[in-house]
């Protein structure tokens, strides 16, 4: 297993990140299936899990009632504040809340996606990078601003313009510009910061051509 340097604790915040193996496309905006899999799979997988999700869809609906109503009362792995699924990789910005939670989490939500999509594309074997990169949010400062940097991901990348980030299901930015409902998103502690939702995306909409000019900055050095 690969020596990670970030330690991963309870009560401490991170950007989480992890790319597809050789560059595979996996949360296309024309595979919208995926992406609706994707997000199934991290409400479900937010908790912990006396049984997997593939054994949770089999269940008659009475028992699927049972399981979430006793599932109510149990503590989640991870809180999450943002996230962003691109062609090839995906963020989140979380909160570690049981012991192991982000490891646990990230590993059920890539083992389960993977075999969604290996079982549908006829492949076989990891999808994700072995080691997912974490990075500790240290100030309230740097936790605004990686929320912008995920949510800001489409549009540094030339997906969409950012007048169409508000209805892009492939990021929380839905969340706290439009109000829509993601049962998993906690968005309340990052709305508190700035009082209302109209500040913001003013937030977010005063940093696009920058962080574009920072991304293709960092693919000159980087290539």
């Amino acid at each position: 297993m690969p020596h990670r340097s970030v330690v991963l604790a309870n009560d401490e915040t991170y950007h989480i990140f992890n790319r597809s193996i050789a560059g595979t496309n996996i949360f296309a905006q024309n595979q919208k299936v995926n992406l609706n899999k994707a997000i199934e799979i991290v409400n479900y997988y937010r908790f912990p899990q006396k049984i997997r999700l593939s054994r949770f869809r089999s269940l008659p609906v009475q028992l699927k009632e049972q399981y979430l109503d006793a599932l109510g009362g149990v503590t989640p792995l991870v809180e999450i504040y943002a996230f962003a699924f691109m062609s090839n990789h995906f963020h989140f910005l979380l909160k570690q809340i049981r012991d192991k939670g982000v490891a646990i989490f990230v590993a059920n939500f890539q083992n389960s996606f993977a075999k969604v999509f290996n079982l549908k594309n006829d492949r076989s074997g990891a999808l994700f990078q072995n080691a997912f990169k974490a990075k500790r949010i240290v100030t309230e400062d740097q936790f605004i601003h990686v929320s912008r940097y995920i949510h800001l991901n489409p549009v540094t990348a030339y997906i969409i313009e950012f007048d169409k980030l508000a209805s892009f299901e492939w990021t929380s930015y839905s969340v706290y510009a439009a109000d829509k409902q993601i049962p998993f998103i906690s968005s309340i502690f990052l709305l508190k910061m700035f009082g209302t939702k109209e500040k913001y995306i003013k937030f977010v909409a005063d940093q696009v051509d920058y962080q574009r000019k920072l991304a293709y900055i960092k693919d000159l050095v980087m290539e």
